[in-house]
């Protein structure tokens, strides 16, 4: 049966990264271990690693990617929460006999070999939870 290890990440979406990190890196110590473009998401992201988790800073790079939509509508702050589990594909065949909404029925993969897909922020009480499958787990 699939299950969740662990909170991976929490995204924060902002209109600026470095005006984020003054407040993340510079205010309360966390360090940066990379600030990569995503050209397929149209976002630049900073990651913030913390214990076994991480911040992630992500920033719209266009202004009409879903990412600067969201942006536009809803303002900075929570964009989603990432949980690792370890089935992703049996995780989300378990949500949808649920009836649970799902923004992907099934995973895609992304760097690495990871696959993700997206949980409805309808169905989970206005928060978009994203699901991740590291490769070989």
């Amino acid at each position: 049966m699939a299950k969740i290890k662990r909170i991976d990440h929490i995204a924060l979406i902002v209109q600026d990264i470095q005006g984020a990190l003054s407040l993340w890196r510079d205010t309360l110590g966390l360090e940066v271990s990379e600030i990569k473009h995503l050209t397929g998401e149209a976002a630049q992201v900073a990651f913030l690693p913390v214990g076994g988790s991480e911040v992630e800073l992500v920033k719209p790079t266009t202004g009409d990617s879903g990412l600067a939509k969201y942006l536009d509508k809803y303002g900075p702050g929570m964009h989603h929460v990432c949980l690792e589990v370890d089935d992703i594909q049996g995780m989300l065949d378990k949500l949808k006999e649920q009836g649970i909404r799902l923004v992907d029925e099934t995973p895609k993969t992304g760097d690495h070999g990871k696959k993700f897909a997206f949980i409805h922020p309808k169905a989970t009480f206005g928060v978009l939870v994203e699901l991740y499958e590291y490769p070989g787990v």
